[in-house]
Order: C-alpha cells, then sequence, then structure tokens
C-alpha cells in the first residue's frame, strides 16, 4: 500500500489529489515539523531532503510531489499522463511550467505575505514577484482558449499540477477575475469527485 508524508495542505496535496484521482488504497501520514520529524533518522531514510511531500509504495521511496504524480499516473491511471504520446508530452509541458515559471513568484509572496512578521516583510520582493504573474496569467489563459482542459478535453496531470500553483494565487491578493478561460478551468476541475475529496481533506 502506498503511504504518503505530508499534509493536504502542504505540496503533499497535489499527490493526494492524483491518488485520489487514480483510486489507489493509500494512507496519509502527518509529519510534524514542530517536533522536526522531518529530519528524525527514520523519515530521512525516506526523504534525505527532510522535507514533504515523500513517499512509499512497497520498497519503493520517492520524493518531490511531480515525480510521485507521475509515477502514481504512469503506474496506477495511464490515462492521467495521456493516452497519445503528444498527450503526455503536453502534460510534462505544463506540469514543468508550473513548478518552473509560475510557483516561485506566487511562494515567494506567499511567504513574505504569510510566514514573515509584518515588521520583516520586504514590500521589494512582493511588488516584484506580483509584477510577474500578469503576463503568467495571461499565457495560461490563452492556452485555455476553447477549452475544457489543458489538453483540450481530457483531464490530465497537466491539469492537476497547474491547479495546485494556482489556486494559491487568490491567498496571495492577486486579482484573477481579468482571466475569464481560467475560471471556467476552474470551475470544471472544482466539479471532479476526487477534487471534491481532496478539497475536503484541506478543510479538516
Amino acid at each position: 500500500m502506498i503511504t504518503l508524508y505530508g499534509s493536504a495542505r502542504s505540496s503533499a496535496g497535489r499527490c493526494l489529489w492524483a491518488l485520489e484521482e487514480a483510486g489507489v488504497p493509500y494512507e496519509l501520514k502527518n509529519v510534524d515539523m514542530k517536533t522536526k520529524e522531518h529530519k528524525s533518522e527514520a523519515f530521512l531514510k525516506i526523504n534525505p531532503n527532510g522535507k514533504v511531500p515523500a513517499m512509499t509504495d512497497g520498497s519503493l521511496n520517492l520524493f518531490e510531489s511531480m515525480a510521485i504524480n507521475n509515477y502514481i499516473a504512469e503506474k496506477y491511471k495511464p490515462e492521467l499522463i495521456g493516452t497519445t504520446i503528444e498527450d503526455r508530452a503536453i502534460s510534462s509541458q505544463w506540469s514543468f511550467w508550473a513548478s518552473s515559471e509560475l510557483q516561485d513568484p506566487i511562494i515567494q509572496v506567499f511567504i513574505q505575505k504569510v510566514f514573515m512578521p509584518e515588521e520583516k516583510r520586504s514590500q521589494a520582493v512582493i511588488d516584484e514577484n506580483l509584477e510577474k504573474l500578469p503576463e503568467l496569467f495571461n499565457i495560461l489563459n490563452k492556452s485555455l482558449e476553447g477549452k475544457t482542459y489543458l489538453n483540450g478535453k481530457t483531464f490530465t496531470l497537466a491539469d492537476l499540477n497547474v491547479q495546485s500553483v494556482v489556486s494559491i494565487a487568490p491567498m496571495i491578493g492577486f486579482d484573477m477575475s481579468p482571466y475569464k478561460n481560467v475560471d471556467s478551468w476552474l470551475k470544471a476541475i472544482s466539479d471532479r469527485p476526487a477534487f471534491q475529496k481532496y478539497a475536503n481533506l484541506r478543510k479538516g
């Protein structure tokens, strides 16, 4: 059985969602950061970086959420990656884009606004990274023109991985209203039973 380490509110959440999409039995184990469980000898054997998420499946240990999701899809529900070489390439393209282009500026602002005490916040960091977001959201919005999902009409890891980053934007006060195609895409995703299970776990 798969064991996923991390909480639904951490970056492990996208892996939890992937497991729900794949319909795979799993156990979710929270890692107590306050007691530094993530730095314990036992956990470091699973993820030597001392971070979540991490996953075990039999004798396999994996870390990095995108790698975990790709494994879950390839092994348990290949159609989540795509049914053609072209679709699989698009899934990889958007997953890499989410992690290498979109995630960093959003997380930089999130760190400043959520984790930094007000007196230590850098408005320069906030402003610099917020300025990057309209162009990135325009790219996503244009790519969704006339589409339900990023691959067309089929939900894949592309949608899951990108949505997991996009969903942070409203938390940092970024105005999503100009991006109508993104809004329609988010609504289509929110209707998925697996997403709803994941969303409920985040609330809990």
